[in-house]
């Protein structure tokens, strides 16, 4: 099933209004082009685009006749709009397509933030006035397990960090890369769009893009700092690379970390490359990108950080957010007063 005007009105929204990364607005659209497919097979309805385009200018107003109105006109000389069904479906029906779910064997994880999706969807389409209420405050999100962010040693860190042959030019690259990302915390889709103006070196500091184009800075440690100053150096005296950082005649940004290509290396290619280490060096191969967020994170909190610095260093706009890294810190003095206490345990 392809996605209706009325969806893609939603997603632009996001892009566009609310500065959704397109990887996050795709995964929306994933889960809006599988509750229209539902829907379309459920009450047997082919969409018909020129209707469905009217339909979506109608409920945003676009088309004469109130948005959100009851059109008997269409209904009657046209197919049922998917459009017009989206719109007016009740609580009752949301429970139906939550219920087609868990017959598919989904997660909790995958259902709640399925429902988020549709939150999402209907508190826009109310606003818009495309609906006349909003029928998803009436489903309550499934509860989920509390899972605890993934977390590695320091001495496993200091194992991935060295893995990288920084005596060639993309070995210097990914020791930069990997050193950032720990010393950082930033999230992998952070690391790929920083630009070359973005590093302060004098302040040694990086200014961050995060979610929603909200801006940031945040320190670099001496390690990722004379990393990157490694990495620079190398790049700019391997003739393959050579006029990589010209200044663009347009103004246009300069990608840090570039691919063997001289072009912005991709959150896949980070990925590929943390895998490539992890095998050399043997760790566990589930380790990800973000797992190095994690242990920044886990790091600065074992070794007394306070919680709302390292809330402003990740990035999140609520503090409860990063207080799930306090439950990680604290099961691991729980296990340590466990191991180590003679009467920590009944014998």
């Amino acid at each position: 099933m392809t996605s209706l005007p009325f969806i893609d009105a939603f997603l632009s929204y996001l892009v566009d209004e609310r500065h959704f990364s397109p990887y996050t607005a795709r995964c929306y659209g994933a889960d809006l082009r599988q509750y229209i497919a539902y829907l379309a097979d459920e009450f047997d309805i082919t969409p018909d685009p020129e209707v469905e385009a009217t339909e979506c200018r109608r409920r945003l107003g676009e088309e004469p006749g109130l948005a959100g109105s009851d059109s008997g006109v269409i209904a009657t000389i046209s197919p049922q709009p998917l459009t017009k069904l989206i719109c007016e479906l009740d609580a009752d029906g949301i429970r139906g397509f939550l219920s087609f779910l868990s017959e598919q064997n989904y997660s909790s994880s995958t259902l709640a933030r399925k429902i988020a999706t549709l939150r999402s969807f209907y508190k826009w389409a109310l606003r818009r006035n495309a609906v006349a209420a909003n029928p998803m405050i009436l489903i309550r999100t499934p509860r989920q397990t509390k899972r605890l962010p993934k977390a590695i040693t320091v001495e496993q860190v200091e194992h991935l960090l060295s893995a990288p042959d920084d005596t060639t030019t993309l070995g210097a690259r990914d020791r930069a890369m990997l050193e950032t990302l720990y010393s950082t915390g930033i999230r992998v889709s952070e690391l790929v769009g920083l630009n070359l103006e973005d590093m302060d070196e004098t302040g040694e500091a990086l200014r961050v893009q995060g979610k929603g184009r909200r801006e940031r800075l945040v320190p670099l440690g001496s390690h990722a700092l004379a990393a990157l100053r490694h990495y620079i150096t190398v790049i700019q005296a391997d003739a393959h690379f050579q006029g990589v950082w010209e200044t663009h005649a347009d103004g246009s940004p300069r990608p840090l970390f570039v691919n063997k290509h001289g072009r912005r290396l991709s959150s896949r290619s980070v990925r590929r490359k943390l895998d490539k280490y992890l095998r050399i060096i043997g760790l566990d191969p589930g380790i990800s990108p973000h797992t190095l967020r994690h242990s920044f994170a886990t790091h600065l909190l074992d070794n007394g950080a306070d919680l709302r610095s390292v809330q402003e260093l990740l990035g999140h706009q609520s503090l409860s957010t990063t207080q799930v890294y306090t439950h990680l810190t604290t099961q691991r003095m729980r296990d340590s007063y466990d191991d180590a206490h003679p009467r920590a345990e009944a014998g």
